[in-house]
């Protein structure tokens, strides 16, 4: 599962990706649309801010926006961001990497296979779902939802 961090996020990135390239947003109106406690949100913009996915304006018309495209940012950065490793079982952890403590023989464990393959298709998933994927898909499911 993922966390409630990693959740308002992507929560935060997708309403900040249908603005306007550059265009700053409240804090308090992204925590009202998305219904995420502001001050939680602060420090998870604040945390996007410093890995480079955000600037912020402040002032009179300040507020938070994107540094990059949407197409060029994708679930699987944000979830590791503030989720660490997205494998189910260290020894199959590409980033984070660490030996399962109970573990004879790595190579010939049949346990870590099934779990690097399930790895392998999440992360290809989540790169695959860049923040311009998902505003299709949002509105996508709007459209079918009439």
């Amino acid at each position: 599962m993922i966390t409630k961090k990693s959740k308002y996020a992507i929560k935060a990135l997708i309403y900040l990706a249908k603005k306007k390239t550059g265009e700053p947003v409240l804090i308090e109106e992204i925590s009202t649309e998305e219904n995420i406690p502001k001050k939680f949100l602060e420090a998870i913009l604040l945390e996007l801010r410093k890995a480079g996915y955000l600037g912020s304006k402040k002032g009179k018309g300040g507020g938070y926006y994107l540094l990059k495209p949407a197409d060029k940012i994708n679930m699987a950065e944000v979830m590791r961001l503030f989720d660490g490793a997205i494998a189910l079982v260290p020894c199959v952890a590409h980033k984070y990497y660490e030996p399962c403590e109970e573990c004879v023989d790595e190579i010939t464990c049949p346990i870590r296979e099934v779990f690097r393959v399930i790895r392998e298709q999440t992360v290809a998933t989540l790169k695959d779902n860049t923040f311009s994927v998902l505003l299709e898909k949002e509105k996508k499911l709007k459209r079918y939802r009439k």
